[in-house]
C-alpha cells in the first residue's frame, strides 16, 4: 500500500461514525493525520442504537489511535436544530470545516438477517408489504445528508473551498433489490449531484462514495461477514485519497465506488488486499 496522504491540515466532520462504514472513515482520515470530529446517536454514557455496543467515544479514540485527532459529538442528525448546534459548535473550536461525510444510514434496523421489524424479507415485492419502511429509510439517509450538506454549505462557500461526501450506493448499473432501499440511495446520489451543481461554482465539491459489501458489525452479528468484499477502512481510505487530491472537483456530482479509488490512488483495505468495483450480485 502505498503511504497515507498528509491530511494534517485538514478539519474534517463525520456523521454517522459509531460504526460500520462511517467508523472505517473517521479512522482512514486519522490515518492520514486529520482532525475528526466524529457524531452519532450512541455513546458509552447515554442512548444507543438498538442496544449495540459501539459507540462514537470508541471511533474518537480509534481516531487518536490512528495519528489523527479524533473529538465525538453527540448529535440526532434527523434533528435540523442539533446539526446546525453541530456545525457552530465545530466552527466555533476549530474555525473551518475542510470535509464533510454523510455516513448516517438507519434504514436497516431491525433487520435479523432475514426480515425486517415489519415480518417482511429483503426484496419483498412492494405491493406486499407497507410503506413505512419507505419513510425510515429516507429519513434516516438521503434527509440527515441533506441536513448536514445545508449547515455546513455556508462556511464552505465563504471560504471557497470544501468537500462534502456522501456515503450511499451506486444506483446506476440496475436495481438493488429492495424497493425501499433503491429508493432511498437513489435519493442520496441525486443528492450528490444536485448540491454539486449548486455549490461547484463557489469551489465546493460534492460527490457520493459507494463501499462494496462492507464488513460492518451488523453484517458481523447477522451472519453475513463470509458475504462482504471489505472493510470498513476501504471506504475510508478512499474518502482520505479524495480528500487529498487537488484536483477533486473534476469527480463533483459523480457516484465514486471505492474500488475504482483504489486501483486510481494505489491504496488497499486494512488486510493489503484491494477488492474491485462492488457489482450487485457479485458476493453471493
Amino acid at each position: 500500500m502505498t503511504a497515507p496522504p498528509d491530511l494534517s491540515r485538514k478539519i474534517c466532520l463525520v456523521a454517522g461514525a459509531s460504526r460500520g462504514v462511517g467508523r472505517g472513515i473517521a479512522r482512514a482520515l486519522g490515518e492520514a493525520g486529520a482532525t475528526v470530529v466524529v457524531t452519532a446517536r450512541s455513546s458509552e454514557t447515554g442512548q444507543r442504537t438498538e442496544g449495540r455496543g459501539e459507540f462514537v467515544e470508541d471511533t474518537a479514540r480509534e481516531v487518536d489511535a490512528a495519528g489523527g485527532h479524533g473529538h465525538h459529538y453527540l448529535c440526532d442528525h434527523t434533528s435540523e436544530r442539533a446539526v446546525d448546534t453541530l456545525v457552530h459548535w465545530t466552527l466555533r473550536r476549530f474555525g473551518r470545516i475542510d470535509v464533510a461525510v454523510s455516513s448516517v444510514w438507519g434504514g436497516n434496523e431491525g433487520y435479523d438477517g432475514e426480515r425486517y421489524a415489519d415480518g417482511a424479507e429483503w426484496g419483498t415485492p412492494f405491493w406486499r408489504r407497507s410503506a413505512e419502511p419507505f419513510s425510515q429509510g429516507f429519513g434516516s439517509g438521503p434527509y440527515p445528508a441533506l441536513l448536514l450538506a445545508r449547515a455546513v454549505a455556508p462556511a464552505m462557500v465563504s471560504a471557497r473551498q470544501g468537500l462534502i461526501a456522501f456515503v450511499s450506493f451506486d444506483t446506476a448499473p440496475g436495481y438493488l433489490g429492495d424497493i425501499h432501499y433503491d429508493l432511498a440511495k437513489a435519493a442520496t446520489n441525486r443528492l450528490a449531484f444536485a448540491c454539486a451543481q449548486e455549490l461547484g461554482p463557489y469551489g465546493v465539491t460534492a460527490l457520493g462514495l459507494s463501499p462494496g459489501f462492507v464488513r460492518t458489525e451488523r453484517a458481523i452479528d447477522i451472519g453475513h461477514a463470509d458475504r462482504a468484499t471489505e472493510s470498513p477502512l476501504y471506504a475510508g481510505r478512499a474518502l482520505a485519497a479524495l480528500a487529498a487530491d487537488p484536483a477533486v472537483a473534476a469527480q463533483a456530482g459523480r457516484i465514486l465506488h471505492a474500488g475504482d479509488l483504489a486501483a486510481t490512488y494505489g491504496f488497499t483495505d486494512a488486510d493489503g488486499t484491494r477488492p474491485g468495483r462492488f457489482r450487485v450480485g457479485s458476493s453471493e
